[in-house]
């Protein structure tokens, strides 16, 4: 399979390495030094285009796959308010979009339990729900799209749970929890060279419930992106990554 990387920074280059690792082919890679190279003429030389860039340059590179009429795998966060608009482009498309706040295996058999066990904890309401996420210092925006999805499982099962708010906050010196009864809180720690850590606690005063996963590397991360293009290049139509995984 020949693949276009648009995004060729950490996990641009992990997920060429592993791309190759698994005999596919890399034709292209956009990043911010050559955004001129970034043609429809490019991009067909491709199978399938995985995006790992920038909220500000996601959607422009989406477009410019859907004109090319590449498959495209997005990871890339911080876009969604238009996607409701991207996923009625594509399903009325022959086109094929496939998007995740997280493509890790591990991640995503995680959601699936997190979904599985807040539907059990909604008979027991006197359990309070935290969600708990570290990453590296590099890492500027919070909380972590996959954190977000975890809220976001959370919350479609708790009936007393409507809304998710995030603190930033320093490890050492907890800030003020100002989180109100029907918010799932979403505690965001930065650490120095930590991939990414996340944690779902239901606490009550008898006893605490913990489900963690724990990101060695960022392989996981750009494997799962990988899968993901080997799965949608042969599709049309609008994904999440759920969708691949199928763990209903």
């Amino acid at each position: 399979m020949k693949i276009a990387l648009l995004g060729y920074g950490k996990m641009g280059k992990i997920i060429e390495k592993i791309a190759t690792d698994r005999k596919h082919e890399i034709v292209l890679t956009i990043d911010q030094d050559n955004q001129h190279d970034l043609t429809a003429e490019n991009l067909q030389k491709a199978d399938v285009a995985i995006e790992f860039s920038t909220p500000g340059t996601v959607l422009g590179n989406i477009d410019y796959c859907f004109n090319a009429g590449v498959p495209i795998v997005v990871g890339t966060t911080g876009w969604y308010e238009q996607l409701e608009a991207i996923k009625e482009k594509y399903n009325a498309s022959e086109n094929a979009f496939i998007y995740g706040t997280n493509f890790s295996v591990g991640v995503n058999i995680f959601f699936h339990i997190n979904k599985v066990l807040a539907k059990l904890m909604n008979k027991h309401p006197y359990y309070e729900v935290q969600v708990e996420e570290i990453h590296h210092t590099q890492k500027l925006d919070s909380p972590s799209g996959t954190a977000i999805t975890i809220a976001e499982g959370i919350i479609e099962n708790l009936d007393n749970k409507k809304q998710w708010v995030n603190i930033l906050t320093d490890i050492n010196n907890p800030a003020d929890d100002n989180a109100k009864a029907q918010d799932v809180l979403i505690e965001s720690y930065r650490i120095d060279s930590v991939p990414g850590t996340h944690t779902v606690l239901y606490d009550s005063e008898v006893d605490t419930i913990e489900i963690k996963h724990t990101a060695h590397n960022r392989n996981g991360f750009a494997l799962g992106a990988v899968l993901a293009a080997e799965w949608v290049a042969d599709k049309k139509g609008f994904y999440s990554v759920a969708d691949m995984f199928d763990l209903s």
